[in-house]
C-alpha cells in the first residue's frame, strides 16, 4: 500500500534552514505529483508546495515564495523541501500528500518549530 514518511523536522532559530525529506512507496512515484502541506495549531491544513509531473513544474504559497524550494529525485522515491528564512509563523506540522488513481494519501508528520 502506497506509505509517505517525512523526516527532518525539529526546532530551529528564526532565520535557519532546515531539509524535510519524504520517503514513498507501494505507488510509482515518478508518474505522479508530489505536494508538501503544513498545518499550525489552530488553524486549517494549507498547501505550502507542490511538484507537478509532466517535467517537475513546480508551485508555491506566497508565504513560503522565495524561501522554500521543493525538489524530487525519483532514484530514491523521495520529495525534499528545503527550508531557508525561517520564520516564527512557519511553525507547523508538515505533511508530505499525494494522489495516485485520485486517492488522497498524507504521511504521518513532522513538527517544525521556529522559535529563539
Amino acid at each position: 500500500q502506497v506509505q509517505l514518511v517525512e523526516s527532518g523536522g525539529g526546532l530551529v532559530q528564526p532565520g535557519g534552514s532546515l531539509r524535510l525529506s519524504c520517503a514513498a512507496s507501494g505507488f510509482t512515484f515518478s508518474n505522479y505529483g508530489m505536494n508538501w502541506y503544513r498545518q499550525a495549531p489552530g488553524k486549517e491544513r494549507e498547501l505550502v508546495a507542490r511538484i507537478s509531473l509532466p517535467g517537475g513544474r513546480t508551485n508555491y504559497a506566497d508565504s513560503v515564495k522565495g524561501r522554500f524550494t521543493i525538489s524530487r529525485d525519483n532514484a530514491k522515491n523521495t520529495v525534499y523541501l528545503q527550508m531557508n528564512s525561517l520564520k516564527a509563523e512557519d511553525t507547523a506540522v508538515y505533511y508530505c500528500n499525494t494522489r495516485p488513481s485520485g486517492a488522497n494519501y498524507w504521511g504521518q508528520g513532522t513538527q517544525v518549530t521556529v522559535s529563539s
